[in-house]
This record gives structure tokens, sequence and C-alpha cells, in this order.
């Protein structure tokens, strides 16, 4: 179900019979409190389009009358559709109260991001690293301090947009006056020209500089995320505020561990005696070395579960699980004395040499069976 729209004259908050002077005054004041760049509130776009909307119809002449006769149904069948492109809009107001009307003046443009790269090891991704980062950035020229003009000297307001930064040029038609709003060409939408430009700069106001700054990458980082550094990238103009720099996290494949998520696999190779008769082995870990304990009758294939030993968990807590995989090696040249001893070895064995260990688990197994 469509929502009722609301009245033109209520939208502007003036009475049916107010003059074009006083619908203007309306307009300007409710356009600067809910302009969205002005306005803090959820619905200022909303209402901002509903009162130019407003505007549009009623300080059109032709418009106002159709609506007063015949209301919204009138203006939708006589083809009128509202302009929604705030953009346009504010060159449109522009255009009929001056750059005045939010506030005016050349607002400060905020410089742009850059991008840098570091290179980390796989254990310096699981206990966090800060570490050095290199990039080239603009800065305010410390010559001119930004302004682009040679010391002793100041840029002067273009006298082809004077002072504006934009340029407009307004149509007559028969569907009423068409405003066109370019940058202005002389002096590139600044407003300023400079006649004696900065000898370091050359009229730019920044100069490239190489930096670097300290980068904290947090524990459980993964590869490829990046990491944002604000403020630190190209400055700004005129006296905007700097850009971002957006690190870039390469993690080195570590060849004794595989990650999957925030958890590490890795495999230890044990000797069919070592399996069969149990044995402690030293196996890297992501914090250091450490013994692990294989009991007698280890299998190919199990797998051992270090808990809370794996990566930890990125901006939460807890670590994941290193899982290490059990791979049993077999002879592949035997000399004639270790053949017939692994022969007597078989010849003596039964079902019970290989048969599983009675367990809690086994008993369960074979009561459901």
């Amino acid at each position: 179900m469509a929502t009722a729209r609301r009245d033109y004259y209520d939208v502007l908050g003036v009475a049916r019979t107010a003059s074009d002077d006083e619908i203007k005054r309306a307009f300007r004041g409710l356009a600067r409190e809910l302009h969205p760049d002005v306005s803090e509130s959820p619905d200022a776009e909303e209402r901002f389009k509903e009162l130019v909307e407003a505007y549009e119809v009623l300080s059109n002449g032709e418009r106002r009358q159709v609506y007063d006769r015949f209301g919204h149904e009138g203006l939708r069948s006589g083809g009128f559709a509202p302009t929604f492109d705030l953009g346009n809009l504010n060159d449109l107001f522009a255009a009929f109260f001056g750059d005045d009307l939010f506030g005016g003046g050349r607002r400060a443009t905020r410089g742009a991001d850059l991008g840098a790269e570091i290179e980390i090891e796989l254990v310096e991704a699981a206990k966090g690293v800060r570490q050095r980062v290199p990039f080239q950035a603009t800065v305010p020229c410390d010559v001119c301090d930004g302004s682009g003009a040679e010391p002793g000297t100041t840029p002067v307001e273009c006298a082809t947009c004077d002072g504006s930064g934009r340029l407009q040029r307004v149509s007559r038609s028969v569907f009423g006056e068409f405003i066109r709003t370019q940058t202005c060409p002389r002096c590139n939408g600044s407003g300023r020209v400079i006649e004696t430009p900065c000898k370091r700069c050359r009229g730019v106001g920044r100069t490239l500089e190489e930096r670097s700054i300290d980068v904290e990458v947090p524990p459980g980082i993964h590869d490829g995320q990046r990491i944002r550094i604000s403020g630190e990238g190209h400055a700004g103009l005129p006296g905007g505020e700097a850009g971002d720099v957006y690190v870039l996290v390469h993690v080195r494949h570590d060849p004794r561990f595989v990650r999957d998520g925030n958890d590490v696999f890795s495999t230890v190779d044990l000797t069919i005696t070592d399996a069969a008769l149990g044995t402690t082995l030293t196996v890297p870990t992501l914090d250091g070395e450490t013994e692990l304990e294989l009991e007698p009758g280890t299998q190919p294939g199990e797998v051992l579960v270090l808990s809370g030993q794996g990566m930890p968990v990125l901006q939460g807590r807890g670590r994941g699980d290193h899982r290490i995989l059990v791979n049993v090696t077999v002879p592949r040249r035997l000399t004639d004395e270790q053949r017939k001893l692994l022969e007597d070895f078989a010849g003596s064995t039964d079902e019970q040499t290989y048969a599983e260990p009675d367990s809690l688990l086994r008993r369960l197994k074979s009561a459901f069976r």
C-alpha cells in the first residue's frame, strides 16, 4: 500500500497564499537544516528530497497552478518528475542562492589512501609482531606550508569564476531554465590562482616524501588481510585531513605446518618398531619444540591433538588446535638377518597381536551390535 504524500505547503510550512519570496525564504531555511551534509538525522535525506520536490513545484508558477487545482495526481498526469540527484541539486541551489547556502566556501579535500605490503612468518602471525613499513606519501610542502605560493606571496582570487571554483551557464527554453555547472578551467575548482608558484613544489602545495611507520600485526592474522592505519596517507588539499594507509600482510609458507583456519596441521614419521613399541619424540609447534609421547601400538593415520596450541582467534579469545598426523614408515631394504627376524616375528603372531585394545568405546560398539 503506497504511503500518502504530504501537502507541499505543509512540507515548506507556508500558507497556500504564500508569495514567491516567502516560499524561497522557507525553502532556504529548511534546506540549511535538512541537507544530508549538515543534518545528523537518519531520515534527513528523505525529508530533504521531499523539501526539494515541494520547492520545485511551488516555485514554478505553472506547476503551482496545476497542483492547487488537481493535487499530486494532476502533476503526475502532466509528466512532472522530481529531481533526486543531490549533486545536481547542490549546483542548482548555488545558482539560485549563492555558494553560502550550506555554509559556502571551498571544502577541504581529503587526501588519497595508499597501500603498502609486509611479509611475516607464520610463527609471527601466531604471536603478533611489530614491523616497520616504508612507503612514499605526499606531505604539505615545508617551504610554502602547503599554499603552493612562493614565500612572501599569496594566491589571489580567480577572476574567471570570482573565487567560486565553478562556472555556471543558465539557458532558457520552452521547458524552463537549465543550469549547467562545470569546474573552472583556470583554477581547477580551487577558486584561487597562484601567480608565483613555490619553487620547491611547483605550486602543488605537496611534495613526495619517503616515510615509514610501525605497524602492530595482531596475533591470528591471516594471509592477505589488510591493516588500516588512519591519517598516515597522502596529505589533503587545502588543509584537508590525510588519507589512510592500508598494509597488506603476506604470511610466508612454513614447511613444518599447514594452516586451516585457526588449526594447524603437521606430520610425524615413525618407524615400525617405534610405532609398535612406543617412543618419545621432539616435535615443532608454534610455541617451540615440545616432547610428544606415543603409546605402543600407534597406528598409521592416527591424529594426535595438542589442544589450544594452534593459531589465536583474531580479535577474539582462545586458540585453535595443533593436529599431528602419524605416518609409519616401512623399511625398503633389509639385510638377510633382518628379513629372517621379521619372518620369525610374522610366524609367531596371531589374531591377538593385531587386535584392538579393549576399551569402553569398543565394549559399547559390541553391546550395540
